[in-house]
């Protein structure tokens, strides 16, 4: 377990870490955004349900950050967007926290039910 937890620190800190120091350090700010969406989390999970339940596990875990990911893309989205309306980083910040969840268990339910419907289909036919 505590070595479990020291490969995430290491793995999310890093990741972190050299996205603040890019955003000191750097002329191209836009760097640092890059970094900061490194799936440094992603990969830490997939590594360790790897190690400790198999491949086929951790295939699941894999498939199922692809969500979280769409999420991501709509997280950044609603922070640019209300921070361009409203110049309030916190507000912009908590909405597109909620949005990545919210878009995330959407992305997630509608392919769900778009593979029960195929099942469903197939087994009709």
């Amino acid at each position: 377990m505590y070595k479990d937890l020291l490969i995430r620190f290491i793995l999310g800190g890093s990741a972190v870490m050299i996205s603040y120091m890019i955003t000191v350090i750097s002329p191209w700010k836009i760097l640092a955004g890059i970094f900061a969406a490194f799936p440094a989390v992603m990969i830490t999970a997939v590594l360790m349900v790897g190690i400790a339940s198999g491949s086929k596990n951790a295939a699941k875990i894999a498939n199922g950050s692809v969500f979280g990911m769409i999420g991501g893309v709509v997280c950044v989205a609603t922070v640019w967007t209300v921070l361009q309306v409203s110049g309030n980083w916190t507000l912009s910040i908590i909405l597109g926290l909620v949005f990545w969840l919210g878009s995330s268990i959407i992305v997630s339910s509608l392919r769900d039910k778009i593979i029960k419907s195929r099942k469903n289909t197939v087994r009709a036919a």
